[in-house]
């Protein structure tokens, strides 16, 4: 055997060497499909400023606009709203996402101290809409919450100072938590 197949045959062998060595590692490794089993048994991993989704507060959300006066979300604090079924909202406006007949929905009223960037969080799949001076409000950016938060969904709006209706629709739960916060 020349000295070239041996050196060859060498570099082959450490090659295949080192992928049995490092295959177990990256097998290790949790990927998105192990983000439930990597966050169980923890609370919530939040930063500083969602710490407010770690104590939700127990309420209704509205069902219809009469409802609203009592369903006011304070900014940085969570709300776990109990939804109504869908076939009974009456929303301020026609939602986007009406969602399936046997589906939940609810409103909630923000009230914006100023003008600028408001986050949405929802801890559940639900489509929501923000509805400002009687029209539906264009989000401006998208997102999942942090890692093993508990946040499923973060949505951002530019927002003017003053009242906005949050409608939520097409929840498959009978709860779902909500928070706003101001986007720095």
């Amino acid at each position: 055997m020349s000295m070239r197949m041996k050196k060859g045959m060498l570099a082959g062998l450490l090659v295949l060497a080192m992928g049995s060595v490092a295959s177990p590692v990256l097998a290790a490794q949790p990927g998105p499909q192990d983000a439930d089993s990597a966050c169980a048994g923890t609370g919530p991993v939040l930063p500083d400023e969602l710490a407010g989704w770690a104590t939700p507060e127990s309420a209704t959300a509205a069902a219809n606009a009469a409802g609203l006066a009592a369903m006011v979300l304070v900014p940085g604090r969570a709300v776990s709203a109990r939804l109504h079924p869908v076939s009974k909202m009456e929303y301020v406006l026609p939602p986007e996402q009406a969602g399936a007949p046997d589906s939940t929905g609810g409103m909630v009223v923000f009230q914006a101290p100023v003008a600028g960037t408001y986050r949405v969080m929802l801890g559940q799949k639900a489509w929501l809409d923000v509805v400002h001076g009687g029209e539906t409000t264009a989000s401006v950016h998208h997102q999942h919450g942090p890692a093993c938060s508990g946040i499923g969904k973060m949505v951002d709006f530019e927002l003017p100072a003053g009242r906005s209706v949050i409608e939520l629709s097409a929840a498959s739960t009978p709860e779902i938590e909500i928070m706003v916060t101001a986007v720095p």
